[in-house]
């Protein structure tokens, strides 16, 4: 019987490791996103120093990823990299870039990050955002205010 309780206290172990993301994997939630040039998505080496040629007129996604500890915003390479709103993701850095992998899917797409900020420092942005327009008078109030006058 022992054996037996054993085998499946074992067994149910496995299954929670399976089950759980794959390893070197964080998580975070697409909060924003808009429509970009993909400048910074096909910047290279090559388009650096080689010779001048015309500039791609493609609108990449932007998002803005927030996790545990930092803030990323991170371009599309091309306009068919959509991420959904959100949701959590799971990502992870490979070659200067941020792999995301949404709802399981087998293949990650590649983002290249534009900026990274400490999450500590953008919710203090994000703050003061918000006081600035609860503080900024609007703009009927001041049509009637110079009416008044």
């Amino acid at each position: 019987m022992k054996w037996i309780l054993l085998c499946a206290l074992v067994f149910m172990s496995v299954a929670d490791c399976v089950a759980a993301t794959p390893a070197g994997y964080q998580h975070g939630i697409v909060v924003r996103m808009h429509m970009g040039d993909c400048v910074l998505a096909h910047h290279s080496f090559m388009s650096t120093f080689g010779p001048p040629q015309a500039p791609v007129e493609e609108a990449c996604p932007e998002y803005t990823l927030i996790s545990d500890k930092v803030v990323f915003i991170i371009v599309g390479k091309s306009s068919k990299e959509f991420v959904p709103l959100a949701e959590v993701i799971d990502f992870r850095f490979q070659k200067n870039e941020l792999a995301v992998r949404v709802d399981d899917e087998r293949k990650e797409s590649r983002f290249v990050v534009k900026e990274m900020t400490l999450r500590s420092q953008w919710d203090l942005i994000q703050q003061h955002i918000e006081e600035e327009m609860k503080n900024a008078p609007r703009e009927s109030e001041k049509g009637s205010v110079a009416r008044r006058e």
